[in-house]
């Protein structure tokens, strides 16, 4: 019987939609704007997911280069038709709702084309696309109806649908209103399926943070009219001491015992209160149990973390940084040199710091709520170090080079600094995140960041930082923490990249 971990997916991967495919199942989740965008994970099991490539690994295919924070790749919705792999996705204040092709989910993906509106004046406007498809062969988009631009930017017009000529991708109607929910704010992430002849709209609705949760509504037909459901919501972990909250935005799809699963998204705070969320949204499972009604069941989300990682990473010259490595509105070779100097990961500053929208950084989700990233660093021709980054306006670095190391905390506008001299050269730069002590019987936030170096063998302690300014609620961020090596002045390398986490 398969084991299902939770999370699914550690760490930033949010919005998940999944499809299987001969045996074999695929993950698509949101990256906003980093690249390369939207991962595809690939699982036989449901229980062993691996890596497998990205829809967006070319310039273009994402104009994620002068998105605002929080724009970009928002929730896709993966399918497979004849031997095609279908990815409908909105690239939030970049190029609109687009549609992806690939033969092998692992890549390469199509430059991906505009869905436009029916008069082909520009992108249908709305986000979180689904795709279905009737028995004739008619095209269903359905989508949740915010406005993103125009004068009625930010007014929401609930769960909408097109059809559409997905030769031309044009729509061939105005957008029609569907069912869009019990009444919860902001009715999102809508996903159609046809079941044993009905036809199923599930949506989350409630907004994506606490009051998070998923609700479903049947129908003899794909455009409706739809009956809710007298249980909704379905699955729900507001107003409930779950350690696994705001979960919600779900995709269904038949598991590998031939039972029906869910997968969605979630967050695991900690604190006093459960109020902090280090890590953003991340991916979970739950099995969904189908009623003499007719109508699905979903199980509460259960926690049920795997065994903890250590990543230990060199560079070598001749190869590729693996798919895990990510950049801020720019693919990371565009940032990463491995061939100058062989065995060693080289970045040259360009003006920008981590302040700045298109910073030289290159990095990888923190994975686990207890983490150590440890880099082996050379900063006799520069300025860089070690960050964790939630995005321009909150940040941490240990920084080294120019005479001295620095710690740095970078909090909405308020910034601290702890100094030591440095004489340059090669050491070790130290961010570990670390369970909280408890506070009169209870912890007071999510965890403890310790930045430090390590200069020919002796251990320089700079400071400790409270983790709760780099979650996800204070930071009202979208992503998640990414912890990755810069640099702000000449040029740094990186000889060894060692991380080590569990969840604890």
């Amino acid at each position: 019987m398969t084991t299902l971990h939770n999370p699914l997916l550690n760490g930033f991967h949010p919005d998940p939609s999944v499809v299987a495919v001969d045996g074999a199942y695929y993950l698509a989740t949101s990256t906003f704007e980093y690249l390369p965008g939207i991962p595809i994970h690939r699982s036989t099991d449901f229980e062993t997911w691996e890596l497998i490539g990205h829809v967006a690994t070319r310039p273009g295919q994402l104009a994620v280069e002068d998105v605002p924070t929080a724009g970009g790749a928002w929730a896709p919705t993966i399918r497979h038709r004849d031997g095609v792999f279908h990815l409908v996705i909105t690239d939030a204040m970049g190029r609109g709702m687009l549609h992806f092709t690939a033969t092998d989910p692992a890549g390469p993906w199509s430059d991906g084309d505009l869905i436009l509106k029916a008069d082909g004046s520009a992108s249908v406007d709305g986000i979180d696309p689904d795709i279905a498809w009737d028995a004739d062969g008619t095209v269903y988009i359905t989508f949740s109806g915010l406005l993103l631009g125009g004068a009625d930017v930010g007014q929401h017009l609930g769960i909408q649908q097109v059809k559409v000529d997905l030769d031309r991708h044009i729509a061939l109607e105005e957008p029609r209103s569907l069912w869009s929910g019990t009444g919860g704010g902001f009715p999102e992430a809508p996903h159609l399926y046809e079941v044993d002849g009905r036809w199923y709209l599930m949506i989350a609705e409630g907004g994506t943070e606490r009051g998070n949760g998923i609700s479903i509504a049947r129908s003899d037909s794909p455009e409706g009219p739809f009956q809710t459901a007298p249980q909704n919501p379905l699955v729900t972990a507001r107003g409930t001491t779950r350690p696994i909250q705001n979960t919600g935005h779900g995709d269904l799809v038949v598991g590998p015992d031939g039972d029906w699963l869910c997968v969605l998204l979630g967050v695991r705070p900690r604190s006093m209160t459960r109020a902090f969320s280090a890590l953003g949204r991340e991916t979970f499972v739950t099995p969904v149990r189908w009623q003499d009604d007719g109508w699905p069941a979903i199980d509460p989300v259960l926690l049920n973390p795997r065994p903890g990682t250590r990543v230990d990473i060199g560079f070598a010259s001749e190869g590729e940084l693996d798919g895990e490595w990510i950049a801020v509105r720019a693919l990371p070779a565009a940032h990463a040199d491995l061939a100058t100097r062989p065995g060693w990961l080289t970045l040259r500053a360009d003006g920008s710091t981590l302040d700045d929208p298109r910073p030289v950084f290159v990095g990888r989700r923190q994975e686990h709520l207890t983490s150590a990233v440890t880099v082996t660093m050379d900063a006799s021709d520069g300025v860089g170090g070690l960050a964790v980054r939630y995005d321009e306006r909150f940040h941490l670095e240990v920084e080294a080079g120019g005479g001295e190391i620095v710690g740095r905390a970078v909090l909405g506008g308020l910034v601290q600094e702890w100094r030591a001299p440095f004489g340059g050269g090669i050491l070790d730069l130290h961010l570990e995140s670390r369970k909280p002590a408890p506070a009169a019987g209870f912890p007071r936030t999510s965890d403890v960041f310790h930045l430090a170096a390590t200069i020919d063998g002796r251990r320089v302690e700079l400071a400790e930082i409270d983790g709760r300014f780099l979650s996800s609620e204070t930071t009202e961020s979208f992503t998640g923490r990414v912890i990755g090596v810069y640099a702000v002045a000449g040029e740094v390398a990186v000889q060894r990249w060692i991380a080590e986490g569990d969840d604890e």
